[in-house]
């Protein structure tokens, strides 16, 4: 279990942090109002980036199910921190105790698990 754990986090890392190019971490936020938003609503940015997130758990553990599980979770999530109804610490907490769940739901078979581990 603990090499699954460690690779959704390290597969969270990347994608929410180097791999979140500017464009997406600014006009994923409704507050934000920018000229592109005009374009492309924030709901499109986020769900972009909410469903690379739930790629990579699909990716990693072969289940679909999660996969769709964590782009939800993670859409919501951020919309939270984005309209500021809690800070970034509570949400990537919150990221981190979806990836524990992932998971759980894989070592006890909850879900089945045909990932890379």
């Amino acid at each position: 279990m603990l090499t699954l754990l460690f690779a959704l986090v390290v597969m969270h890392a990347l994608l929410d942090f180097p791999l979140q190019g500017d464009a997406v971490a600014i006009n994923k936020n409704p507050l934000a109002k920018t000229e592109l938003q005009k374009h492309v609503p924030f709901y499109y940015w986020l769900g972009s980036h909410a469903l690379v997130h739930g790629g990579g758990v699909a990716l990693l553990t072969g289940s679909v199910r999660l996969g769709i599980a964590e782009t939800v979770c993670h859409f919501v999530i951020d919309y939270g921190k984005c309209v500021l109804k809690y800070s970034i610490h509570v949400d990537q907490a919150l990221h981190m105790a979806c990836k524990v769940l992932w998971a759980v739901c894989c070592v006890y078979g909850i879900v089945p698990f045909d990932g890379m581990f």
